[in-house]
């Protein structure tokens, strides 16, 4: 029999394919649906930065402030005790994912700033987490603002975690860095032990209508596994932490592809979304289907068989494949 197992943050799962952070991890009964078709760990739903800073000034205002010059008032204001928070209802479900999931679950933290980040950690780290992952979503919209310093506050961000608790943590990225390599290797020495490649940003539109900036949510496209190919296939073999692919991944195609470049699990949003949790039953089928008609005995054997260091030509995922492309094109009557 095939074995599908792989290791991730010094994790053992019985194989690669992880639900990455979105709302289906959200409910109890799709983390159940999830587990059931094979998943082999799970990654929760984000705290936000952002809505726990605005939840905090909320409370202090309603709950601590709201009395004062009106002492009448105090008899309808919410019982301190009672009010339960954002943060106190995460850490209630990630104690009840623990309590009825059998798979690793990585609790998953999205912000900018150190503030408060390594008190959520410890908490995270007593309701039971496997491990954590920080997802560093930010936006360097400043001129003054420097490629150097953009890399220095994920630094930061992880090395003030990494010492507060002994969760593994992971790096969630994005693809919009001058040296992605360089990076890695500092995170590394900074305490992680994991990347994930490539945070999707979601990006405004324009309504031509009223003329203004509207929200855009768009899924991902088995197209976008490409750019996770190129960078897992160059940092596979040149650093030590784990490398999880994370958009693009829609089918077995996307996966193997992904492994074989050398990634240690996939994670998958988009797809389960569109078609349920079922899909990676299906999914996982048909790669166990492809290895064996390939006669792979385990992941471990494939795994970083196609990275940049075990090519025959290391220079097809860099810029050489670019002039082929392009130099190669020919292009059809309907295109002209």
């Amino acid at each position: 029999m095939t074995d599908l197992s792989t290791t991730y943050l010094g994790l053992r799962l019985k194989n690669p394919l992880v639900p990455s952070s979105s709302p289906l991890s959200k409910h109890l009964d799709s983390a159940l649906k999830l587990e059931d078709a094979g998943a082999g760990a799970l990654v929760m739903h984000s705290l936000f930065e952002e809505e726990l800073n605005l939840e905090a000034r909320m409370a202090d205002r309603f709950l601590l402030n709201a009395g004062l010059g009106h002492g009448e008032a105090d008899g309808f204001l919410p019982d301190h005790d009672e009010y339960r928070s954002q943060l106190d209802r995460y850490l209630e479900h990630l104690e009840k994912l623990k309590s009825r999931l059998s798979i690793p679950v990585i609790a998953s933290l999205n912000g900018v700033s150190l503030s408060g980040w390594v008190e959520l950690g410890r908490e995270i780290q007593r309701a039971g987490a496997d491990a954590l992952e920080l997802n560093v979503y930010h936006v360097a919209a400043d001129t003054h603002y420097s490629g150097e310093a953009v890399e220095a506050r994920y630094v930061s961000l992880l090395s003030g975690l990494h010492d507060a608790v002994k969760l593994p943590i992971t790096m969630k990225l994005s693809p919009f860095f001058s040296s992605l390599p360089h990076l890695v290797k500092q995170l590394e020495k900074a305490g992680a032990r994991g990347v994930s490649l490539f945070n999707r940003f979601y990006q405004p539109d324009i309504d031509l209508e009223t003329l203004k900036m509207v929200d855009s949510l768009h899924l991902s496209t088995p197209e976008e596994a490409l750019l996770r190919i190129r960078w897992i296939a160059i940092l596979h073999g040149r650093t030590h932490l784990s490398l999880a692919a994370s958009g693009g991944v829609h089918g077995f195609e996307e996966a193997m592809k992904l492994l074989l470049a050398g990634a240690d699990v996939v994670h998958l949003a988009s797809v389960l979304l569109r078609y349920g949790p079922e899909r990676l039953s299906q999914i996982l089928a048909d790669m166990n289907n492809w290895m064996n008609e390939r006669e792979y005995d385990s992941v471990s054997q494939l795994k970083g068989s196609m990275s940049q260091k075990n090519l025959p030509d290391p220079s097809s995922v860099e810029r050489a494949s670019y002039l082929r492309v392009l130099g190669g094109y020919t292009p059809t009557p309907g295109d002209v």
